[in-house]
């Protein structure tokens, strides 16, 4: 018998996704979508929430690449998503085999695409030159794959949650300080959550999809259970971005532009990448500096990385180091001479991080009736059709075995040292400055 009660705390790309699959499921039963933000408001913390994001199957990673093309599959037929997704494209400059393994995975996968590798000297070329002068440094060969886009991020968010709470979800806004539990012959159980204004909600089932607040949910809601505790498998980490508004000379860019990706400079980190805005006549452009805000619990005095505790994350308070680090992707992307453009509207956007950059989809091990879905680790956007198809199916006991292994709250945590998304810098560092 399935249970009658779920609570779903947090409605980013994970919450969303799982609260539209199990009122679909589960049309009978109580399912509750709660956040601190309203989900139509202007400004959220969620690292869904967004001017937009890339949707793409170009994973060196077979098992994404799978994923990813049954996600843009719904992206490109389901009403749900299809007004919000643009099939631009993506060039990928890296000096990495990544452009082959993709190939490879298409092949593999029997998948027609109009995907290609070109040398550095065709890259150039393409898009009437907008990459004749990008940072090319020890690359031979471009990924071009026409069939990927982007979304509008927050439209579609938005979309999603309202189908769901059209179909019967309860949406809450409030903010969750913590999971409540009971005793069931012995063994501590998840029987709800405690909201910030005191207020104790009740579910059979409790998922946590809270992103990057999850360690601290997890601390805070038991600071003397250390298996009940995120510990080493997830870490909150973040990235900065902002917009680059287009002059008139420059707008008509946008009409084709692709998505753009760059592994150079190699030595700044992460990938920095940058996205049309045609709505609002800009660009988006994303750093290369991946970083935490690690602090001492005043409890257990155990350190773990937390965004600031302001009520928005102080996603707006963006220090002068990071802004530079943006700034350095018009270079990137385009070099000096063709695109100079000035940013605006700088934000940080944080994100929940595993060591492999693989999802959590599982129960919580050390407590019954606790599940946790998210760690969407700077890739997770794209899979919003189909995360909550994934995480009914972990519900039910019916994920396949090896995804049920790979997406395991507890299983093996590799290094970290070939992790190009793994936070090295602290927040508090990178404020230095002032």
């Amino acid at each position: 018998m399935s249970p009658s009660s779920y609570i779903v705390v947090g409605s980013g790309v994970f919450g969303a996704s799982t609260a539209l699959s199990l009122i679909r499921k589960h049309p009978e039963a109580s399912i509750t979508l709660i956040d601190r933000d309203s989900f139509d408001g202007p400004k959220r913390v969620a690292a869904s929430w967004d001017w937009n994001k890339v949707v793409r199957a170009d994973y060196s990673d077979i098992v994404y690449t799978k994923l990813a093309l049954e996600a843009q599959h719904l992206w490109r037929t389901d009403p749900i998503w299809k007004p919000f997704y643009h099939e631009s494209g993506v060039v990928w400059i890296t000096p990495t085999s990544f452009a082959k393994q993709v190939q490879k995975n298409f092949t593999e996968l029997g998948v027609e695409a109009d995907l290609q590798i070109c040398s550095v000297e065709e890259a150039r070329t393409l898009y009437n030159g907008l990459f004749e002068e990008a940072d090319y440094a020890g690359v031979k060969e471009v990924l071009v794959n026409k069939t990927s886009g982007w979304a509008e991020a927050k439209e579609a968010l938005q979309n999603t949650i309202k189908t769901a709470v059209d179909l019967g979800v309860k949406y809450i806004t409030s903010e969750v300080t913590a999971i409540e539990f009971d005793n069931n012959h012995g063994q501590r159980r998840c029987c709800g959550i405690k909201t910030a204004n005191g207020e104790s909600l009740a579910a059979e089932r409790v998922i946590l999809c809270t992103g990057a607040f999850t360690p601290k949910l997890l601390i805070d809601s038991d600071p003397g259970w250390s298996d009940l505790h995120a510990g080493q498998r997830i870490v909150a980490a973040a990235v900065t971005e902002a917009v680059a508004p287009m002059t008139a000379q420059q707008s008509s860019i946008l009409d084709t532009m692709p998505v753009g990706i760059n592994d150079n400079p190699v030595e700044r980190g992460c990938d920095v990448g940058c996205l049309p805005l045609p709505n609002i006549n800009a660009v988006k452009y994303w750093g290369q500096v991946i970083f935490k805000n690690t602090v001492k619990h005043p409890i257990t005095n155990t350190q773990l990385s937390v965004p600031p505790s302001q009520p928005d994350y102080a996603q707006w308070e963006v220090p002068l180091a990071l802004k530079d680090d943006v700034r350095q992707g018009p270079e990137s992307m385009f070099g000096k001479k063709q695109l100079h453009q000035d940013l605006e509207a700088f934000r940080i956007c944080w994100e929940a991080l595993t060591p492999s950059s693989d999802f959590i989809i599982s129960p919580h091990l050390a407590c019954e009736g606790l599940f946790i879905a998210t760690c969407g680790s700077f890739h997770g956007y794209k899979f919003l059709p189909v995360l909550g198809k994934y995480v009914v199916e972990m519900l039910c006991g019916e994920l396949d075995p090896s995804l049920e292994k790979r997406w395991a709250w507890d299983r093996h945590l590799p290094s970290t040292e070939l992790n190009s998304k793994w936070p090295t810098k602290e927040l508090g560092d990178l404020s230095s400055d002032g």
